[in-house]
């Protein structure tokens, strides 16, 4: 009997209540006992979920209160040392001040979870690192999943993956010298786990779907021949890539079953089947993980029926990834359209489908409740492609016409720049900030009371001026050079684009996690794109004239548009990212038209689209190169294109940064001490740069002693002539009490250089 199982749940809960009652913890609105109540309930409610659908196995070690990476380390007992705490008695709040940082302590670097647009806090190793104990947090909930009725599976960041994705600070010549004590850290936790009647883990390896070296490869055999010993059943899990390369490798390995992501890999299927040993489980992720669309059940069982007859009991079924990156319940989207409604599955309803799927190879296929589900799953995948909503002929002719519309600026940057400087007459290390400033209660009432009526246009409007009019007053008695209008009107960066655009269509709580508590709601694109009018031009405008300083006009771009949104997958991706470009196009020349003379294209998921296998690589690069800079082409040379990027490792891709030829770019460093930044020194890069100065991720107010090292670093790095002073990014989430303070010292900092530039030059 085929097996159906997840990899893992969206912990935010139906309604985000996690993030509610993390965000009332930090307040000190409520105590530790009503935080570990919330998780307990949501933990019993996702059990139930799973349970409820059929599924064989409820995953347990999947909820973390702010991160999965970071609840690995508190179970080894691996927390960065430099805080000082005691690894066994971990607390919440001590475990929140390593994610969010204090006054007296940085936070964790955070940088994305491969190529999804989760954020995991990065392991710190040191000398005096320990992995022989932490918090009883894990054990403590799969003892609660028995004591209600369920039969679990528990899952772990895998040993590997964690010494891949961690960072040596001190101390420690290479991170292989962490091994042994990382594996004997792991055995202390399975050993644990089989003594408490745990009968499978899933230990997750991701980093197998990336291109490594042999030193890397060479480390698995050994380390999981010493995992196995006294340990429950090991089903090593590898997603969001093929892994066809490591065939050999996976087969050696000493676990009693793999899981292959068979949505981004599907012709791996073939090299693993063919000498499948015999006693392993094959868990096959044929749910996509990663998007909200309906499967074609048909389609799924057809290639799933030739593993069953191979496999028989052996074969599992499961999605591709976790499904912490979907939104968790479409029973929670009463007013979706009805049409478009039933082109969709989100984490609820794929446990369904995964459990139908299981039914049908055990020989329900025929029974009138899966009959139905699959007779409703056809009937779904044909609509969604017939149906006229889909395709736009206007589009069409557009994009047919592609290859006459410039992807270039009309002169080089050293041309364009010298037209700038003329026109702006910036002073040296000019000071801004990325976008967005505090949105307060206040803000966000107003946005709701008018989505739903009950404000109408003119006083919304007069309210959201009200606080541009304070934003820019503000920035205007801090000092900076370059302002914002700080974006009052704007829900997500993303969404706000997607209301004003065809082709999108939005959910009311199809809410997924970023990190920690910060949860978005990504649109989906379910047809052509095309901009029926402005979508920012009044705003910018408005704030341009309350100022004699330049005021940015800021958008999102189309590699970010298209990464942060569920995307159709009836057509390349690069086309609906070119639809989005020629959209975002014709808003940068109505910007400009307008007055505004810097105008922002966003594009902090820019490295987030990267394939993981560099022979990917060109093919997404060439193609989002070129829809941000046909985006960005149609203006001219003394209008001043900036864009801004994210956590994310940007050295091997900065030929491809510096060919978006941006006259700005900002990125965000202080998190890794400006390490980033070191790449585009060494790669020379042409035109002017960014690096954030402070964490706006920590209510931390950094001391201009601070920010002035960082800068220091900087122009090590960087011609004093290129480099411009900004926070990490927009400062959405913070309060002006914190935001002010923070960027009067950053406007110091700057002024300081400024001094010594003179000094030395």
């Amino acid at each position: 009997m085929a097996k159906a199982h997840i990899l893992g749940f969206p912990r935010i809960g139906a309604q985000r209540e996690l993030k509610f009652a993390v965000e009332s913890f930090w307040r000190g609105d409520i105590d530790v006992a009503a935080l570990q109540q919330t998780g307990k309930t949501l933990r019993a409610r996702h059990w139930a979920i799973q349970a409820d659908a059929g599924l064989d196995l409820v995953t347990v070690g999947d909820f973390a209160w702010y991160d999965q990476v970071l609840n690995t380390l508190a179970l080894l007992g691996a927390v960065p040392t430099r805080f000082g705490f005691d690894p066994k008695k971990l607390t919440p709040a001590d475990y929140f001040t390593a994610a969010r940082g204090n006054p007296d302590h940085f936070a964790m670097e955070m940088t994305k979870w491969f190529d999804t647009n989760y954020h995991y806090l990065v392991p710190e190793f040191t000398a005096d690192l320990r992995f022989d104990g932490g918090v009883d947090w894990l054990f403590e909930e799969n003892a609660e999943a028995v004591a209600l009725g369920h039969k679990t599976k528990v899952v772990l960041v895998g040993p590997l993956s964690l010494l891949y994705l961690g960072k040596i600070k001190s101390g420690v010549a290479g991170k292989f010298d962490l091994l042994p004590k990382l594996i004997a850290g792991y055995q202390q936790v399975l050993k644990r786990l089989k003594d408490a009647g745990v009968e499978w883990v899933q230990i997750d390896e991701p980093v197998l779907a990336l291109e490594l070296d042999q030193a890397w490869r060479d480390a698995f055999l050994p380390t999981y021949q010493l995992l196995v010993e006294g340990a429950p059943k090991l089903l090593l899990a590898t997603y969001f890539d093929r892994v066809s390369e490591h065939v050999a490798l996976l087969n050696s390995l000493p676990v009693a079953g793999v899981h292959l992501d068979l949505v981004r890999g599907p012709d791996q299927l073939a090299a693993f089947a063919r000498d499948w040993p015999q006693d392993r489980v094959l868990s096959a992720g044929v749910i996509d993980g990663r998007n909200i669309w309906r499967a074609d059940l048909e389609a799924v069982l057809a290639t799933l029926q030739p593993l069953q007859e191979k496999l028989g009991d052996r074969l599992w079924v499961s999605a591709s990834c976790s499904l912490l990156h979907v939104p968790v319940d479409l029973a929670n989207e009463p007013k979706l359209d009805a049409e478009i409604k039933n082109w969709l599955a989100f984490a609820t309803q794929k446990i369904d489908e995964i459990a139908v799927l299981a039914r049908a190879l055990n020989g329900d296929r025929s029974t009138p409740a899966v009959a139905e589900k699959f007779k409703a799953a056809a009937e779904a995948v044909a609509s969604r492609k017939t149906s006229p909503r889909i395709h736009n002929p206007l589009v069409q002719k557009r994009m047919s016409e592609l290859d006459r519309i410039s992807a270039s600026r009309q002169s080089v940057f050293a041309e364009r720049i010298a037209k700038q400087q003329a026109r702006f007459k910036l002073p040296a290390f000019p000071t801004t900030n990325i976008g967005s400033f505090p949105q307060t209660t206040e803000i966000r009432q107003a946005r709701a009371q008018h989505k739903r009526g009950e404000l109408g246009h003119l006083e919304y409007l007069n309210r959201m001026r009200d606080e541009i009019r304070h934003v820019v007053q503000k920035q205007e008695e801090i000092g900076l050079d370059v302002l914002v209008h700080g974006e009052p009107e704007r829900n997500d960066m993303v969404e706000y684009f997607g209301e004003q655009l065809w082709g999108y269509a939005f959910t009311a709580n199809g809410w997924v996690q970023s990190y920690g508590s910060r949860c978005v709601k990504p649109p989906f694109i379910y047809g052509d794109v095309y901009r029926p009018e402005a979508m920012t031009v009044g705003w910018s405008e408005f704030a341009q004239s309350l100022t004699a300083k330049p005021m940015k006009g800021m958008l999102t771009g189309p590699v970010t548009m298209l990464q942060w949104s569920f995307v159709r997958d009836d057509q390349p991706r690069e086309q609906t990212a070119l639809q989005i470009a020629l959209a975002l196009r014709d808003e940068v020349v109505d910007l400009e038209k307008a007055g505004i003379g810097m105008i922002q294209i966003d594009e902090p998921a820019f490295r987030e689209g990267l394939p993981l296998k560099a022979a990917d690589w060109p093919h997404y690069l060439d193609w989002a190169v070129k829809a941000f800079r046909i985006s960005a082409s149609g203006v001219q040379d003394d209008t001043q294109i900036h864009t801004h990027m994210c956590y994310s490792e940007f050295n091997d891709i900065l030929p491809w940064i510096a060919a978006m030829d941006a006259d700005v770019i900002t990125i965000e460093t202080s998190r890794s001490d400006m390490e980033l930044l070191d790449g585009f020194g060494e790669f020379e890069y042409p035109n002017d740069i960014g690096p954030g100065v402070y964490d706006i991720h920590s209510p931390r107010v950094p001391k201009v002693e601070e920010m002035q090292r960082l800068l220091r670093k900087a122009r090590g790095v960087i011609p004093d002539q290129r480099l411009w002073v900004n926070p990490d990014c927009g400062l959405k989430t913070r309060g002006w009490p914190e935001t002010i303070a923070a960027l009067e010292n950053m406007v110091v900092a700057a002024r300081s250089l400024r001094e010594e530039s003179v000094t030395t030059n």
